[in-house]
């Protein structure tokens, strides 16, 4: 059985979008996944189900978690060797500065890809690989730019992780 590693966008943000780790597990359970894990409080599941489409897999979790939870929950996708090509990629892009991805729910078209890739301020950049989305930003995260806002307004659903989460992912689930 095929093995994902799903990314939940806006869980355990502010007083309402609560969703528990062991609440997460147990939802994901329901839904008939098996060997389920999590990494920290930020809504990042391990997975196995006998599903072979990631979009079903998708829209299986997303239905259980709003059943669960009362609040749609958009997630995100990713087999483990997917997760892994993420890191490489942002090791290829050896960024000096801070580094998130965003992660996206649709591979982005040409025009779009573009569009985002030519936003930004001086010192930050976007680099779109298949579904991730690297941003390259200075010092400050929330002076920058181009931010997963403006990564959703050109390309769609996406949620967002720091380099260090994923890294801490592929070095977990992806050996």
């Amino acid at each position: 059985m095929p093995t994902y590693v799903a990314f939940l966008r806006a869980v355990n943000l502010g007083a309402r979008r609560k969703f528990p780790k062991a609440d997460l597990v147990a939802a994901t359970e329901a839904a008939g996944a098996t060997g389920v894990a999590t990494h920290i409080n930020t809504g990042n599941v391990l997975l196995t189900t006998s599903l072979r489409s990631r979009t079903k897999v998708e829209a299986v979790l997303e239905a259980a978690y709003e059943a669960d939870r009362g609040f749609a929950v958009p997630t995100i996708v990713l087999t483990p060797e997917e997760v892994c090509r993420v890191v490489a990629d942002a090791d290829e892009l050896d960024h000096g500065g801070r580094h998130y991805v965003s992660l996206l729910k649709q591979a982005p078209d040409a025009e779009a890809t573009a569009l985002i890739e030519a936003a930004g301020a001086e010192g930050e950049r976007a680099v779109v690989r298949d579904r991730a989305v690297h941003l390259l930003l200075g010092e400050e995260y929330h002076s920058a730019t181009v931010t997963n806002a403006e990564v959703e307004k050109a390309l769609g659903v996406a949620t967002n992780r720091s380099l260090t989460v994923l890294r801490a992912i592929a070095a977990k689930w992806c050996s």
